[in-house]
């Protein structure tokens, strides 16, 4: 019987998916931060709310992230303290970030994201990470889509050149 046939959580973790977990946890712990900001600078309810969902769904990563390592025996990295709410009408307007901005930039992550679950669970040897980071895949991937749906109804969405095929005559 082989190392890597029994029980995945009494498997070892190597290097590459402790390296992985722990960017994640850093990289969640400053989502958070970064989430809770743009927050307080959004205008729009149904950004805050979309906004509001990319917080709650770090803060599930975060936790079962923290977890692993801690089983593991791996110290944690450093966390941003979390942000207090503030009144958009504080932040001078040329200081405060707009609107399609702050979808941009969620739009930017939920993207990177992807990706960066992608390679996680490609690299992965333990059959509980690849999963936990697929589950996660499909948290960002479907954030993705409403935030796509809300970026098309408030005309908020950047369209690259279009391609449109003309005929040879």
């Amino acid at each position: 019987m082989g190392i890597f046939t029994g029980n995945p959580k009494d498997e070892p973790l190597h290097y590459g998916e402790v390296f992985s977990i722990w960017t994640s946890l850093a990289t969640g712990y400053g989502m958070i931060a970064g989430y809770q900001t743009f927050y307080n600078h959004a205008g729009d309810q149904d950004l805050k709310k979309i906004i509001e969902d990319f917080i709650q769904c770090a803060r599930d990563e975060v936790k079962q992230l923290e977890k692993i390592l801690k089983t593991n025996g791996v110290a944690l990295p450093p966390a941003p303290p979390e942000r207090p709410e503030a009144r958009i009408e504080n932040i001078p307007p040329g200081a405060r970030f707009n609107d399609p901005e702050i979808s941009a930039a969620l739009s930017m992550d939920a993207a990177a994201g992807l990706v960066s679950c992608s390679q996680v669970m490609g690299m992965a040897m333990r059959e509980d990470i690849g999963l936990l980071f697929a589950q996660f895949h499909t948290a960002k991937a479907q954030l993705g889509a409403k935030l796509l749906r809300l970026n098309k109804e408030k005309g908020w969405l950047v369209l690259p050149p279009l391609h449109v095929h003309h005929p040879l005559h």
